[in-house]
């Protein structure tokens, strides 16, 4: 995948009040190009044996459609909104395939559910390490705010809650001070 951004690699934070146990770390590596849209590559370092996960690797099975709740075990999400704008579009991606995708007019305020399938998802794992890479297919404008999270279940039922920020309280993956990447256009090359 072409991208003029060298496809950017970006740390995710832990909540301070959901300290994990065997997660390290979690960065997300985000690629745009014109003929994919953008992707997203999170990279989980830690006892991958500890986190809910399901077994293997390789292409994902995709869910015929979106499944509520997602947010509740081991899920990565983005939330993608044009700069200046209240409303906004959260993408749920659960490691066995499942997803969901919601279309809110203003903070929290969630106008429906959509039926927008990612194109592809793929997950690689080791000992110490998990990556899940997500190709939704979705061409945002120049100048689109993208948030990004991740919850992590831990098989003991410990959850870490991370992301690029976290606004003062609990952990709140909506709140526009999450929205820190702000997308450019890929080259035409």
């Amino acid at each position: 995948m072409s991208d003029h951004q060298g496809s950017r690699r970006l740390p995710l934070i832990c909540h301070p009040d959901t300290p994990a146990r065997a997660v390290r770390s979690i960065a997300v590596e985000i690629g745009l190009s014109f003929d994919d849209g953008f992707a997203l590559n999170f990279i989980v370092e830690g006892t991958i044996g500890a986190v809910v996960l399901p077994q293997g690797e390789g292409e994902l099975v995709i869910a015929d459609g979106g499944t509520d709740g997602l947010w509740q075990s081991t899920c990565f999400e983005a939330f993608l909104t044009e700069e200046g704008q209240p409303d906004y579009t959260e993408f749920n991606y659960a490691p066995d395939g499942r997803w969901a995708c919601y279309q809110f007019d203003d903070y929290r305020s969630l106008l429906r559910a959509d039926q927008l399938a990612p194109w592809r998802m793929k997950a690689e794992r080791s000992d110490d390490g998990y990556a899940l890479r997500i190709e939704p297919g979705i061409f945002p404008d120049k100048g689109s705010k993208l948030a990004l999270s991740a919850v992590i279940e831990e098989v003991d039922g410990t959850k870490s809650y991370w992301a690029l920020c976290h606004p003062p309280g609990k952990p709140d993956f909506h709140h526009p001070d999450c929205f820190r990447v702000t997308l450019g256009a890929p080259d035409a090359a």
